[in-house]
């Protein structure tokens, strides 16, 4: 080949030029991978507004939404939108999960962190991510087809679709997430703590009880409010468990009807612009206030601990 054919090399400043360039793009990118969160989460919000505010601005009471428990949006007469019942309903079902959820979740990274070793712990924690991913609406099924004839047949009630169902249910969900981050905020403990309580004459039970779960107990918190936050917001399995009531519960055998339950259950049948329609968006918005204000407990729980 001649030298005239030969194809020409870019110059060190081009190569330089592609470079820098490359570089730039990469950083846009990663900038707006960061940042993407951010905006989906604001765009969530800013919708939410858009369609709760009018009904906040024009119809909304206070007390009436607040302190009583009717809610009866399509009522010809008078429709009223207490949502008592619904905020109780929520809450119960989520204090049952938790009830369930904190022992087992605990219990279960402490023995993964702690006294699992090799093939077992690996074994463990593959089941643990395999619970996670079994979607809602299973886990509602098992509430529906399962758990009901067996709170029936227990506890002798008249209906197996009830706070305790769905809060059983709720727990089982929120666990396998609850256990993912305990475990890893038990391992990223140092050794040198262990080795230190091992040194002194510390028992096992000793050294996770007054060594190990001191030193986590920012993770752990953590993970006990993510747990808290998955119950509010937790929607199919609720609605196909907990017997779709509204009701304050008296005992965990009540029926109870959920705030997610019930926009899942309303909004794809009320009429766009409605007074309805607005009160589904007044219980979003208020249910994003909810979860909200739980992760910011949540940080400033941990930044507490942190800096002390």
């Amino acid at each position: 080949m001649s030298k005239t054919n030969r194809p020409a090399l870019a110059a060190p400043e081009d190569r330089l030029d592609l470079a820098w360039v490359a570089d730039r793009a990469v950083r846009a990118l990663m900038f707006l991978g960061g940042i993407s969160a951010i905006i989906f989460i604001l765009g969530i919000f800013v919708f939410i507004m858009r369609e709760g505010l009018t009904f906040v601005f024009d119809r909304f009471d206070f007390l009436e939404f607040f302190a009583t428990i009717r809610w009866a949006p399509t009522s010809t007469s008078n429709p009223t939108y207490g949502a008592l019942a619904l905020i109780v309903g929520t809450a119960s079902v989520t204090g049952v999960a938790m009830l369930v959820a904190i022992p087992f979740s605990l219990g279960a990274a402490i023995y993964i962190a702690e006294f699992a070793t090799g093939k077992t712990r690996e074994t463990l924690k593959v089941l643990v991510e395999m619970l996670a991913a079994i979607p809602s609406v299973v886990w509602g099924f098992i509430g529906l087809t399962i758990m009901n004839g067996l709170i029936i047949d227990m506890f002798d009630v008249p209906i197996g679709l009830n706070v305790l169902n769905a809060g059983v249910i709720l727990g089982l969900m929120a666990a396998p997430i609850m256990t993912t981050i305990a475990e890893d905020a038990l391992k990223a403990v140092p050794d040198k703590f262990r080795e230190a309580a091992e040194a002194m004459g510390a028992t096992k039970w000793q050294m996770i009880r007054q060594v190990i779960l001191p030193a986590a107990r920012n993770g752990l918190v953590s993970a006990v409010l993510l747990g808290v936050g998955r119950g509010f917001g937790e929607t199919m399995a609720v609605l196909m468990a907990s017997g779709h009531a509204v009701n304050i519960p008296d005992s965990v055998f009540d029926s109870v009807r959920a705030l997610t339950a019930t926009i899942a259950a309303e909004l794809g049948e009320t009429a766009v612009g409605s007074e309805h329609y607005g009160a589904l968006f007044a219980l979003g918005l208020f249910l994003f206030l909810v979860t909200f204000a739980i992760n910011l407990t949540a940080d400033l729980v941990v930044r507490g601990i942190r800096n002390k």
